[in-house]
């Protein structure tokens, strides 16, 4: 037969025209919005703290995977996704040179030194993330005020962490929906990550069952732990990287469960971190830390939410 489809081979049976490059290529796209929105709320150095990001990433990935003798296969734009995702995840404040260093410790240590893309068992961006808070805590929490004056402010979550005493008052739920807030680059505007993250279920990139289990966990959480107060609940929805973190990073193929419970398992766990950290922890952002630390605990909760095999039976007691 001339037609392959019809020929009788081992399995797997089913294939798809999907590739590794066409998924990454839409979470680029998805990630534009965002982008636009830290452009235009920080300015130009927003796309310039961007670029460095990608670019040392795509670098680094080349010359690792030349010097463990590996194929090059930075055409699969998983190293740009990786340095888009570092560079939302820094204030705009932050020098060029450590958003090298996250870019270059994402792709050496976090995704290469384990094995290469499928192979990291964890976020490569949100343990660069990690690594440049603990080495530079005072630079990565430099925050501005959107616009030309790059007023020094606070997170929304840190003011609620310390409460509108101090001197700031929380912004408006408007601002804080478009993201004309203080913040890192690519958190700030819900709107902008949520028309994104619309066009990766467009795409059937990602499933609901992560981001929704996620964020309705925090907001569960946020209205108990926040003294029955839908506005506290509100405020954490929209405040810090929540929608970045569950729509972009939670549902990340090689570090999040593969079953359709252990998905919603994993959702709820980082929900559940997220707030505990965030109201009893003393950083007043948790989403990074929870996603790390599910992504450790993603082979467990695969083994035990793994579905019978077909014509399995069952052992003797």
């Amino acid at each position: 037969m001339e037609n392959s489809r019809f020929l009788v081979s081992s399995s797997p049976h089913i294939r798809s025209g999907e590739t590794t490059q066409r998924i990454m290529l839409d979470v680029i796209i998805a990630l534009m919005p965002a982008l636009f929105a830290g452009a235009f709320y920080f300015g130009f150095r927003a796309l310039t703290l961007t670029a460095t990001a990608v670019v040392f990433a795509v670098v680094t990935e080349v010359v690792m995977q030349k010097i463990l003798k590996k194929p090059v296969t930075v055409s699969d734009l998983s190293a740009v996704v990786t340095g888009i995702l570092i560079a939302f995840n820094v204030p705009v404040t932050l020098p060029l040179w450590l958003v090298a260093i996250g870019s270059i410790f994402a792709i050496a240590i976090a995704k290469q030194c384990f094995g290469g893309l499928g192979f990291n068992f964890i976020n490569p961006a949100l343990a660069a993330r990690a690594m440049l808070l603990a080495s530079w805590p005072v630079r990565m929490t430099g925050w501005v005020k959107p616009g030309a004056d790059a007023v020094s402010t606070a997170t929304p979550l840190g003011i609620l962490n310390v409460g509108e005493a101090a001197g700031q008052a929380l912004p408006g739920l408007w601002d804080m929906f478009i993201g004309n807030i203080g913040g890192c680059i690519g958190e700030t505007s819900a709107l902008a990550l949520l028309i994104g993250g619309a066009y990766l279920l467009y795409r059937k990139v990602i499933n609901l069952r992560t981001p929704v289990s996620y964020i309705a966990t925090v907001a569960v959480l946020a209205f108990f732990f926040g003294g029955f107060d839908s506005t506290v609940m509100v405020y954490h929805i929209l405040a810090g990287g929540l929608f970045l973190g569950a729509i972009f990073m939670a549902t990340d193929y090689s570090t999040s469960p593969m079953t359709p419970k252990g998905q919603i398992i994993f959702g709820i766990g980082c929900g559940f971190l997220t707030s505990v950290i965030r109201f009893y922890g003393g950083y007043p952002e948790g989403v990074s830390y929870s996603i790390l630390i599910m992504n450790v605990a993603t082979p467990l909760i695969d083994k035990y939410t793994m579905p019978r095999k077909f014509g399995e039976v069952k052992k003797n007691a």
